[in-house]
């Protein structure tokens, strides 16, 4: 039954299923979802979050994106994501829930919601955007020389906070204040794996400014 993702384009969980499958050079078939009005095959194979991205193998489901690309590194052995080192391999597991549990709801605080909650976030995300400044310092990538897990979960960083900074007109990343997330998301973005699968920007924003403005007609109504 081969490889099925289900996913949307202007997801950045969902683009890194797409990766990860394009560095190992598998074939996969992509099911673009409406997330305002989700499909029931979806909602069959991932009926606890119903969300995207879903990784359907050999006609078995797979949910949460770090998860997936764990399995997708397991079953699939060429080109390797996750470094081969026990020790290593346990230090990209840490640092991609840093990213998860720490900088996504903190963007999301940030730069998708208003007044005091907010301001308050904007703070707390400099400071752990600081921190992942410090681990990135000095090296190309952090897989090492070459786009590994670490990267493909932390892509949404210089990508999509980007994007959404510009929507709202708050600034948070700047080449000034984060010299080295910049250095690395322009080696990033000169992988083709990245420039086949990162949204363009212009596309990006103009969906943001839509579901922005789809969440303000719904709270004045």
């Amino acid at each position: 039954m081969g490889v099925k993702i289900y996913g949307t384009w202007a997801s950045a969980f969902s683009m890194r299923v797409e990766i990860a499958l394009q560095i190992k050079g598998i074939e996969y078939e992509f099911v673009e979802e409406d997330l305002l009005n989700k499909s029931d095959e979806l909602l069959k194979y991932n009926p606890i979050h119903k969300k995207v991205p879903v990784l359907i193998h050999d006609g078995k489901p797979m949910v949460e994106s770090l998860v997936i690309l764990e399995y997708i590194d397991e079953t699939w052995k060429a080109n390797p994501i996750l470094p081969s080192d026990a020790y290593q391999r346990a230090q990209a597991r840490f640092w991609a829930k840093f990213v998860d549990d720490k900088v996504t709801p903190l963007v999301r605080s940030a730069l998708m919601s208003e007044g005091e909650e907010s301001e308050k976030a904007i703070p707390q995300l400099d400071e752990v955007l600081q921190i992942l400044e410090s681990e990135i310092k000095g090296k190309q990538f952090f897989g090492g020389k070459s786009i590994g897990y670490l990267d493909i979960v932390a892509s949404m960083v210089p990508f999509w906070i980007t994007c959404l900074q510009e929507v709202v007109g708050k600034e948070v990343i700047t080449k000034e204040k984060f010299p080295s997330i910049s250095s690395w998301a322009d080696e990033l973005l000169g992988c083709s794996v990245m420039k086949q699968n990162v949204p363009h920007h212009d596309r990006l924003k103009e969906f943001y400014q839509a579901r922005f403005a789809l969440m303000n007609a719904k709270t004045t109504n």
